[in-house]
Order: C-alpha cells, then structure tokens, then sequence
C-alpha cells in the first residue's frame, strides 16, 4: 500500500471507539470495494482499546492505515491530521461512532467528481436522525442560525459524512471545529458546494463525547469567528500567468 497512491482516503477520526471502529473498518472497505482507496483511522489518544482493536485488522484490511496522536487534541485536530497524512485526491469523512453509514460515501464521491471543475464538497444531510428529541431540536435551533448567518445553504453541517478535495481543504485556515464549517470556508474561497440526503443511524456502543451546552457554547465564538473570516475575504477573480 505504501508504494501506491489511492484516489480516496476515507478519513475517520476516533476517540474511545474499541466497540464501534473494528467495524466501522470493515463496513468502510466494503463499501469502497472495487475502487482505489485507502482508511485513515485517527486516534485521538483513547483510553480504550480503541488502537489495539483496529491494529488487529491490518492482516485483513491492507487499505487500513491507523495513526494515533500522544495528546488528546479533538475531533477538527484529528481530521486534519489524517487529511495530511492521506495519500488521495478525494477525502471522505465520517464520524466515529458508527452513526454515518459508509455506503452512503461512494454517492457523495460520485456526486463531487461529476460535478463542474468548482465544486469541492459534497456533504451529507442526514435525514431520520436517529438521536434524542434533545438533540435534535438543538441541532436544528443550531443549523437555523448558522445557515441564517453565514449563508453556507447547509441544513445539517454536523453530519460528519462528507467528500471533498483535499487540495480545496489545505487552503482553507486552521481552526478548532472547522469540520463544522467547511462549507462556509469552501464558499469563501470561491468554491461551490452541494448536500445529498444520507443515512442516519443509532449508536450501538460508547457515549457521545458532547454536550448540548457544549455544542452550544463553543458555536457563538465559533460562528462570530467564521463571519469575521467572510468580512475579511477578498477573492481575485481568474489567475492568469502572462
């Protein structure tokens, strides 16, 4: 695998996940059968058998690669992480928990490499959520204002099941919970995105590692910080070489 240069890297961050990664594995490379690809598990130091769990796949998932940081840093840290480290073109990302359904990511690859040269990402809208009426009620009262503010046409940035170009990601400004706002930072870079609807399902094992008030809190910083960005974007129309 080393020696060779895949066009999607399935990117999956994981904190605390022994019981849903293993398959979580397995379920990505069949999904991605037939294709030219790689997973990029990124553990952000469990204190689980989270690693040990998804070393042992290795023997029968030779796409698998498993990266592990020494400090726990957080999701948006783990995704770029394994964004650098990825050898395709073409990133998918997904939650770890086993939520977003992984069949769901050749669709949304297909969608973004037959769109026009200036569409870069392909999000997931997750349609029967299946989480708590408090939650989904506070994602929705969530997805409302940022959508009312930062005009980024996404109904559901939350869902962790996207496509995009890792090129378009490495130009985009390093923040803690940009994978929250991608398409926002996408659209101020001059880029197009789109959404198609994808599965939702329960989790089967673990906790969720946030809270509603906590969601809640880092999003006021996260979204005064997203507008000043788009205050301060100036693009340059067409580049031309004379």
């Amino acid at each position: 695998m080393a020696d060779i240069k895949p066009d999607i890297s399935v990117v999956v961050p994981v904190f605390d996940e022994e019981g849903a990664a293993p398959e979580l594995a397995r379920e990505i490379a069949q999904a991605f059968a037939g294709r030219s690809f790689e997973i990029v598990f990124v553990d952000d130091r469990s204190r689980d058998a989270t690693r040990a769990a998804l070393m042992a796949l290795k023997p029968s998932i030779p796409q698998l690669r498993v990266l592990t940081h020494t400090a726990n840093s957080g999701q948006s840290r783990s995704i770029r992480t394994g964004i650098l480290a990825a050898r395709g073109d073409v990133i998918v990302t997904l939650d770890g928990d086993g939520q977003n359904d992984p069949a769901d990511g050749p669709q949304l690859v297909d969608a973004l490499m037959a769109g026009p040269d200036d569409l870069v990402l392909v999000g997931g809208e997750r349609v029967k959520r299946r989480d708590s009426r408090a939650k989904k009620l506070a994602s929705k009262f969530g997805n409302g204002v940022r959508k009312s503010l930062l005009k980024d046409t996404a109904n559901d940035t939350g869902c962790g099941l996207k496509a995009f170009r890792r090129e378009a990601f490495l130009r985009l400004p390093y923040f803690d919970h940009i994978h929250r706002y991608l398409p926002a930072l996408m659209m101020r870079e001059g880029y197009r995105v789109e959404f198609r609807p994808v599965n939702h399902r329960h989790r089967q094992t673990g906790v969720s590692k946030y809270t509603n008030l906590g969601r809640l809190w880092a999003s006021l910083s996260d979204l005064l910080g997203v507008m000043w960005l788009q205050s301060r974007a100036r693009l340059p129309g067409a580049v031309e070489e004379l």
